[in-house]
């Protein structure tokens, strides 16, 4: 291939939105001489290549965009120190049934069982496999809410709510929210009621949501929408931040 060729194919792919083709031209010519494809074998790799390259910046903007705490996957958590979990109801969950079908997951156990990371793990999955995720506290939400209702443009923060395949809401129930701030997550609730997946945390059992949300027909209306068409995932379990603590505490000390 002439010189010139190359230079023009390349300024092409950049025109095209295919940095990598551009970048990796003279790979792929070397590839195809030394596998002998044809023409079509070697078009098929080239675009194979580039659709792989296009889906992992794509998912690495959604990572960053999503608010995410950490990027921890089914794979790190610890399946043998909570034995009352199912792993297979989770690993169930991670092929992402529940977000084709804009349904909700969530999450309910003691602090420490591993309960965000879950979260999070299913919203990477999700993630990879081509849906927007968001990732906020209970809390956050309502400041941001607050704030938003305050300086007039609720429904334009309403919408950074609502606009994600999955939103993750973790934390609910660490803090009592006042009626106002209830009627708050209400409406986000609502909106997204069978129009996008729901991933939350919880501490408080579904009983004690009316202490949660200050009015308990209000909580009511709340899980009424959640739960219509939600996978509940239980985690009665120890803590994991409270092992990691204890082995600590036993290693300084035998060092002493």
């Amino acid at each position: 291939m002439s010189e010139l060729t190359s230079t023009r194919i390349r300024t092409t792919a950049a025109k095209l939105g295919l940095p990598h083709l551009a970048e990796a031209l003279n790979q792929y010519i070397q590839r195809a001489d030394e596998a002998k494809m044809g023409y079509l074998d070697l078009l098929d790799l080239v675009l194979s290549e580039e659709l792989a390259v296009r889906d992992d910046r794509r998912f690495r903007n959604g990572l960053r965009l999503s608010k995410l705490p950490h990027h921890k996957t089914l794979e790190d958590y610890d399946f043998s120190f909570q034995p009352e979990l199912d792993p297979r109801k989770v690993k169930d969950l991670a092929t992402l049934s529940f977000v084709e079908e804009k349904a909700n997951v969530a999450l309910l156990g003691p602090p420490g069982v591993g309960k965000t990371h879950i979260a999070v793990a299913l919203a990477v999955a999700a993630c990879r496999a081509g849906y927007s995720i968001y990732f906020t506290s209970l809390d956050d939400m309502v400041r941001h809410l607050k704030a938003a209702e305050d300086q007039g443009r609720l429904i334009s923060k309403l919408t950074s709510y609502l606009r994600p395949a999955v939103l993750v809401v973790d934390e609910v129930g660490y803090q009592p929210l006042e009626r106002a701030e209830a009627n708050l997550v209400f409406q986000v609730i609502s909106k997204r009621y069978e129009k996008g997946s729901i991933i939350l945390t919880s501490n408080k059992t579904f009983g004690e949501w009316g202490q949660v949300f200050g009015d308990e027909v209000l909580a009511t209306a709340i899980l009424d929408r959640l739960l219509h068409h939600c996978e509940v995932v239980p985690i009665n379990g120890n803590s994991y931040r409270l092992k990691n603590r204890l082995q600590a505490i036993e290693r300084d000390t035998d060092v002493a």
